[in-house]
């Protein structure tokens, strides 16, 4: 950690993190300078005593007193191996391995190729290595915490947020210097990004996985689990800057798997996505807010089509970006954009050109533009099945949004083309281990509402986050699940939403349609026993109230 970093503001948990392992310390002058100190040289560097190959060099790091790191995550590699034999051979003094990351093998190359002949770097080119590796190593700590979100925000203090499981959890501070820098090193991170950073206006930017830090030759690496970043740099009044970084995980669907149920969804929702995939054309819509798991939902449904397909289906997409890998799927990224008005035209641009690759099957990544919305149409009108995420509050709000985006009502109105309209959540899942009966807030307005909405049923068969277990990290919770709602709506439930009448619509869905609202579906999950009461009024409103449908 820096000079610069308020040690003092920051939790042990910080701490200890950022200061796991010998090499992670070499973020400090001092231990970098001591490892170069009275003639020591890095001979596996570039030009250096020992000639190995640059795969070889990025594993593993040897210095002319014997000290010596290897890659954490490459300890058992055959090169390894092989090269440790070949010193022995030679009989060239190696002492024991430590074994860091692969950053921190980084940082050493970094520092030793700075320096002209291993001189010092720069006090203010090693301050910058310094926070490169710090931001890796924070979105590290939050990977291996599966953190959707980590947020930024630079004001007096630096306070860093995780969002884990859908909350916002305080974990760390650090100085205004500190966060000033951090924010500039992230952006310099990123692989697609506007041309400067600007501190006073809104800018969006991505950092892919596997590849080097734009403008630095020690090439700090992703956490091997993170697909890619989407950074959104916000400026906040008074002076403050905010930084959201949103993580993008390549393993989360590491074997193509198509398991909706692993989501969360039961037979009624597998059900009626099979259905859904089964029409060859019109429109299918995921909808949700930003973190409701639309993509990976959407993602497990193409995968799923794919497969009742044979593959002998066409299948494109377009997104901005890709986020997770469709096994068999022809993926279109747009990325050659950096202002939003450009990123609009782009997007319009891939999705035209998707239309003249003899599609069977469209997905459009979100319908974020009225023409996006419009080419999104024009291919279901054209005989293509099209899915695609937006945001609107429920599944009934989507034919709403459309409409308040300028789409004609008589596209609308049109069953042939509405084929599915599905909205969803991500509710906390109780700990099976630790998780308690309602019955022990008996007296508190929980337990009364409860009771007032489902009577002794209710109370008997609820459960709510217990203090905590080694099972669930002493958290009370594992993990998230997903609960929808999905409509396979009708001439009539499209009326009545284009006309305005959203409560007969829904009746009419509900009575005629067999549908079930995503309170319902909360509630039975509740009484399962796989989500809390917290939770369902978290979502879904307080449950003794009139719900909205």
């Amino acid at each position: 950690m820096s000079e610069k970093t308020n040690e003092k503001a920051a939790t042990p948990s910080a701490n200890s993190y950022l200061a796991e392992s010998v090499v992670e310390q070499t973020k400090s002058t001092n231990l970098l300078e001591q490892l170069f100190s009275n003639g020591n040289k890095l001979i596996t560097a570039h030009g250096g005593e020992l000639d190995v190959t640059d795969e070889t060099r990025r594993m593993l790091a040897l210095f002319s007193d014997g000290t010596y790191f290897v890659s954490q995550d490459h300890r058992f590699d055959g090169l390894v191996y092989n090269f440790e034999k070949t010193i022995k051979r030679r009989k060239i003094l190696i002492n024991p391995a430590e074994y860091v990351s692969q950053n921190e093998i980084n940082a050493i190359y970094a520092y030793a190729e700075r320096g002209v002949g291993f001189a010092k770097v720069e006090a203010d080119e090693f301050e910058r290595m310094q926070v490169q590796i710090d931001f890796i190593n924070i979105v590290a700590r939050a990977a291996s915490q599966k953190v959707s979100d980590v947020h930024i925000i630079v004001a007096d203090a630096t306070t860093v947020l995780f969002r884990v499981n859908g909350m916002m959890v305080r974990q760390m501070e650090y100085n205004k210097e500190w966060g000033e820098a951090f924010v500039r090193a992230a952006f310099a991170s990123a692989d697609i990004s506007d041309a400067n950073y600007a501190q006073n206006e809104f800018q969006g930017a991505q950092k892919l996985g596997e590849t080097p830090l734009r403008g630095s030759e020690g090439k700090l690496m992703l956490p091997h689990n993170v697909l890619a970043i989407r950074l959104q740099f916000n400026p906040i009044a008074f002076g403050t800057q905010y930084l959201v970084m949103r993580l993008l995980y390549a393993d989360d669907n590491p074997n193509g798997s198509s398991d909706l149920r692993a989501l969360g969804f039961g037979d009624r929702e597998e059900n009626l996505f099979y259905r859904l995939r089964a029409v060859p054309v019109g429109l299918n819509i995921i909808a949700g807010p930003t973190g409701s798991g639309k993509s990976t939902t959407l993602q497990r449904n193409m995968i799923k089509l794919l497969q009742e397909k044979n593959y002998e289906i066409n299948l494109i997409t377009v997104e901005d970006p890709p986020e997770y890998p469709i096994p068999g799927a022809r993926q279109m990224p747009v990325t050659n954009a950096n202002t939003e008005e450009e990123k609009e035209a782009e997007f319009t641009k891939a999705l035209n050109a998707a239309l003249r690759s003899d599609p069977d099957v469209l997905m459009v990544g979100e319908i974020r533009s009225m023409s996006a919305a419009e080419l999104t149409f024009k291919g279901a009108l054209s005989g293509h099945g099209v899915w695609s995420t937006l945001h609107a509050n429920s599944a009934p709000a989507i034919v709403t949004r459309l409409r308040d985006m300028g789409i004609q009502p008589y596209l609308l109105g049109d069953p042939e083309l509405i084929k599915g309209l599905i909205s969803q959540r991500l509710f906390r899942k109780l700990c099976p281990h630790c998780r308690k009966s309602v019955k022990e807030r008996k007296g508190e307005l929980s337990y009364d509402r409860l009771k007032t909405a489902l009577g002794d049923y209710g109370i008997e068969n609820t459960f709510i986050r217990g203090e905590g277990c080694k099972y669930c990290g002493n958290k009370g919770f594992s993990g998230r699940l997903c609960v929808p709602e999905i409509i396979l709506p009708d001439a009539m439930f499209l009326q009545l939403m284009i006309n305005g009448d959203t409560k007969r619509a829904i009746d009419y869905w509900i009575s005629e349609l067999d549908g079930r609202t995503l309170r319902d579906a909360a509630i039975e999950r509740m009484l399962k026993g796989y989500i809390d009461l917290d939770e369902v009024e978290r979502w879904c409103g307080l449950l003794d109230q009139r719900p909205i449908y």
